[in-house]
């Protein structure tokens, strides 16, 4: 019985190999994309593919389309074509960018820029998320087209760059934010009204519980 066993066993294997199924994939599109498997950005095709039932390695009948992938260009692993709405590394740090510069229009368009030391705060603050051009006069232009929209211009703007971008930060990733727009604010002294008001709204729009913002804002007027 042992032996028939192995027979058996071997037969199947044999089968196996003789009888399956073979995808014809079809490159739909390509791009480039953060690959989970490499773990940074890659080159990617957008397959299609159609199933058949192969005898000997011959595909010989149709068995139905398969789901289409993304297949990395590097690693070659497939993904499910939702792999592609993830951000690269270097998308990723565009949209960080974004978001330090539109903080910094809010903060100061809620507190004035009639003090020098909050206006050359609010440009270290940029420069230093990847900004190394900006200047004062650059920003102020900048602060005057955005105020030009009217009360929820820079509103506007902080909604677009904060919340697609707060589900792809972790928790310090977010704080951080908050409190680069808190420099600014107190850079000429304590928080303004407005600016308080403000800064709970980018608390908000980075899904941070309101006591986590207050203990935030508190923390960054203590000296350290």
């Amino acid at each position: 019985m042992v032996h028939s066993r192995g027979r058996d066993d071997h037969c199947g294997k044999r089968r196996r190999r003789v009888l399956g199924t073979r995808i014809a994939w079809r490159v739909t599109g390509d791009g480039e994309f953060f690959c989970p498997r490499c773990g940074g950005d890659r080159c990617y095709q957008e397959l299609t593919g159609r199933r058949r039932f192969a005898v000997l390695g011959v595909p010989v009948l149709p068995r139905g389309a398969a789901d289409p992938v993304v297949a990395c260009a590097a690693c070659r692993g497939h993904f499910p074509p939702s792999a592609v709405t993830v951000p690269t590394t270097m998308r990723l740090a565009g949209m960080l960018r974004d978001a330090v510069h539109a903080v910094a229009l809010a903060v100061l368009a809620a507190g004035g820029t009639e003090e020098r030391v909050t206006r050359r705060t609010a440009v270290e603050v940029i420069r230093e998320a990847g900004y190394p051009d900006c200047t004062e006069e650059r920003l102020l232009t900048l602060l005057a087209v955005v105020s030009a929209e009217g009360p929820r211009g820079a509103d506007t703007e902080l909604g677009q760059a904060l919340e697609p971008l707060a589900p792809l930060l972790a928790v310090p990733g977010r704080e951080s934010l908050l409190l680069r727009g808190a420099r600014i604010a107190l850079a000429d002294g304590p928080y303004l009204a407005a600016e308080s008001t403000v800064l709970a709204g980018i608390g908000r729009r980075l899904d941070l519980a309101p006591a986590d913002t207050a203990r935030l804002l508190t923390a960054a007027r203590t000296p350290s």
